[in-house]
């Protein structure tokens, strides 16, 4: 079972005892560098957890500036309290460290510019050195340096810790057992760490094995991303032995190359990426060509297979409801890549659709393509179906809306932001006695169908928007 470490620390003993003592992992690893005038024994005492003492000094990306003696006089203290590790740098000087006793020794690394150029030869002689833990941490430029991390600590094998930092290292820290690293580090200390409790209760981290199967979300920046939030909790209501994890990169060929070497099974595909990777994709269906973009692939054994779920998913809502689409008038605001979705999904349907946007010509350009016809903007009142595609109205602009109150007068009104559910747009549309429906409603159907796509079973829809309206609560909490 992979362990569990949270990183904690405060201004003072006292504050850095009261987040010990809430912290919910396996081990607690108490950084004393932010500490001021730290009472060692303090800081260990009525300990409920075992504990990594750690005096980063700012030379390797820590907060203590003060001299080595002063620092190992901290460590020295943590030693002969019993501490169960003390982390030191394989830089420092460890000749006034005091004996050990029950006390084991992390042995670390930390590069914050990328990965060293002594890589192998800086692993090969920590493992040298009578440390119970080797630990090499690494600021990755792309997600390929990841591989390169795995393959220099494969050889010779011996405990370890493997960490990629920052957002292109996430699958270092969520699925350790692929870099066969004793534990992970949760908190909030370091570049990319994933909180110690969504470790635990949504990546599930301790019953990964070299047996789970990875699926991912690929695209750059994905720190937004409700995938994750939503695909994991789906996984586990399905009873299935498999994570969810965000593969953050700039270069869609990046991605493939990990996707390859670490076996993911499927990934979920967002911008910028959805043309390149559909180039790159042996078998595809007749939307994503129909478009030259996808947004899911799935391995098979002879190749990536891409599907695009973006139109299934914005007419799953639809479909529930019983709507009718052919014939009707539905008009379309915006003309990016949302919009081109949409308005092919609905003229596929029957709908007569007309485009508009704030930029005439982008719209008129759009509905040429697309074989549908353009409106002024604003559209005039009187359609039966309006969908927003634009950005208008998302958090924290919740107080934004596409068009004015006036003119949002129809039957039915879908806007496909999600974040709020409740926009301003569908507040004003309720008023007026129109139908709504929210962005999240599509964002959960493409999920589901992605999930159904991979794994061939139904998907567990109700565990998907409970999880995924959690994390737009929890996101409007975070930036209130």
């Amino acid at each position: 079972m992979t362990e569990i470490v949270e990183t904690v620390t405060g201004a003072s003993t006292e504050a850095l005892r009261a987040v010990r003592d809430q912290a919910s992992a396996d081990l607690v690893e108490l950084r004393l560098d932010g500490v001021a005038s730290v009472d060692v024994a303090g800081a260990l005492e009525g300990r409920r957890t075992p504990v990594i003492v750690t005096c980063r000094p700012t030379w390797e990306g820590g907060r203590f500036d003060g001299s080595e003696d002063e620092r190992f006089r901290i460590l020295n203290d943590a030693i002969r309290h019993g501490a169960e590790y003390v982390d030191v740098e394989w830089k420092a000087d460890r000749k006034g460290l005091v004996p050990l006793g029950r006390t084991a020794l992390v042995l670390s690394t930390h590069d914050f510019d990328g990965l060293p150029a002594d890589l192998d030869d800086r692993i090969r002689a920590m493992r040298r050195e009578p440390a119970a833990i080797v630990k090499v941490a690494v600021m990755p430029a792309r997600l390929a340096d990841c591989l390169t991390l795995r393959r220099a600590m494969q050889a010779p094998p011996g405990r370890q810790i493997a960490i990629a930092m920052g957002p292109r290292g996430q699958i270092t820290r969520l699925c350790p057992w692929l870099f066969e690293s004793a534990w992970t580090y949760g908190g909030t200390a370091a570049p990319g760490q994933v909180a110690a409790r969504d470790l635990a209760d949504l990546y599930r981290v301790r019953t990964g094995t070299t047996k789970t199967t990875i699926y991912g979300i690929t695209g750059n920046p994905l720190g937004h991303s409700a995938s994750p939030a939503m695909h994991n909790p789906g996984l586990a209501a399905a009873g299935l032995d498999a994570i969810y994890v965000p593969f953050e990169t700039d270069d869609a060929d990046d991605f493939l190359t990990v996707a390859e070497a670490l076996g993911v099974a499927g990934a979920s595909v967002t911008a910028p990426h959805k043309p390149a990777i559909f180039k790159r994709t042996a078998t595809t269906d007749a939307l994503s060509r129909r478009v030259g973009a996808l947004n899911t692939l799935r391995r098979t054994s002879s190749g990536w297979e891409g599907r695009n779920f973006d139109a299934a998913g914005f007419l799953a809502p639809l479909d529930r409801r019983g709507v009718a689409l052919s014939g009707i008038r539905a008009v379309v605001l915006g003309a990016g890549g949302a919009a081109r979705t949409t308005a092919w999904a609905l003229h596929d349907r029957g709908a007569r659709v007309e485009l508009t946007a704030r930029r005439a010509e982008r719209a008129a350009a759009l509905a040429t393509e697309l074989g549908v016809e353009t409106t002024a903007w604003p559209p005039a009142p009187g359609w039966d179906l309006l969908v927003n595609t634009t950005p208008v109205g998302t958090w924290p602009e919740v107080d934004a809306s596409p068009i004015e109150a006036g003119r949002v007068r129809g039957r039915l009104i879908y806007d496909l932001i999600y974040n709020p559910r409740e926009t301003r747009l569908l507040r004003e549309a309720r008023a007026a006695g129109s139908k709504t429906i929210d962005g999240l409603e599509m964002l959960v159907s493409q999920a589901c169908l992605q999930f159904e796509w991979w794994t061939g079973i139904p998907a567990p829809r109700d565990a998907f928007m409970d999880a995924a309206d959690s994390f737009v609560r929890h996101r409007q909490r975070q930036t209130s």
